[in-house]
């Protein structure tokens, strides 16, 4: 009898899943901070109007990377994350703390006690 392997959950590419809500927000399951992470930047850089090419390159990376970083798929170093953010024009700390903020309205429409202190903190 062969050896089977449970089902593994399909990649996620950060679209909305069925049910329309995103990863991070979907009811019953706790956000990943990767995931908040991306949607924060991906935000920042359509209200500058900039394409993945021009951000990634101010920020010095690839903009395959940068879309991956956005769309949650990778955990980006604590330097990169700067990277990213100085290319955006946002401070380290406005960036985690708008993330931090997200993290407890999430957690707000669970009904779980929050400690935004805690989060940002954290990250």
């Amino acid at each position: 009898m062969a050896d089977t392997a449970p089902p593994q959950p399909a990649a996620h590419d950060g679209a909305p899943l069925p049910g329309g809500a995103p990863p991070s927000t979907r009811p019953g399951r706790e956000p990943l901070w990767r995931h908040l992470v991306g949607e924060r930047l991906r935000q920042l850089r359509h209200e500058r109007g900039e394409t993945l090419d021009r951000t990634a390159r101010r920020a010095g990376i690839s903009p395959q990377y940068l879309s991956e970083i956005e769309r949650g798929v990778k955990e980006p170093s604590s330097e990169m994350i700067a990277a990213i953010a100085g290319a955006l024009d946002i401070t380290l700390v406005d960036l985690v703390s708008a993330v931090a903020d997200r993290l407890v309205t999430v957690q707000d429409a669970w009904g779980q006690p929050t400690c935004r202190a805690a989060f940002a903190l954290a990250a």
